[in-house]
């Protein structure tokens, strides 16, 4: 199976699965997903955030799934318990849809490891 369709299957598969426990059973898109990964990473997941706070989350979220690409690494945990980053090397220039594809093969990758799929 050609590298491409791997992922696209992964991502459905994460999708899917994301969709039905979260939304039930509306499609949950990228940003959607990000903002559940950050929640799952702060640990906090019956707190009610405000607008910065979901923003802030969505950071965390990309600083994680990221981090094993070699952009980020984690550097400390403040005294809410939030996570923070440091950046080892810049992101390259992408386009819309490389950064899109990026993102998902981080998060068919967080997922994976976390052996939410397969």
């Amino acid at each position: 199976m050609a590298r491409d369709e791997q992922l696209k299957e992964r991502w459905e598969m994460v999708q899917k699965k994301l969709s039905n426990q979260f939304a039930d059973g509306d499609t949950l898109d990228l940003d959607a997903i990000i903002y559940l990964i950050g929640v799952q990473e702060i640990g906090q997941p019956h707190r009610k955030y405000k607008k910065d706070h979901k923003l802030d989350l969505m950071h965390v979220a990309i600083c994680t799934v990221l981090e094993p690409y070699g952009y980020y690494e984690f550097d400390f945990y403040d005294d809410d318990g939030w996570p923070h980053f440091k950046v080892k090397e810049q992101l390259p220039p992408l386009k819309a849809g490389e950064q899109s594809v990026l993102m998902k093969e981080a998060i068919v990758q967080y997922f994976m490891e976390k052996e939410y799929i397969s």
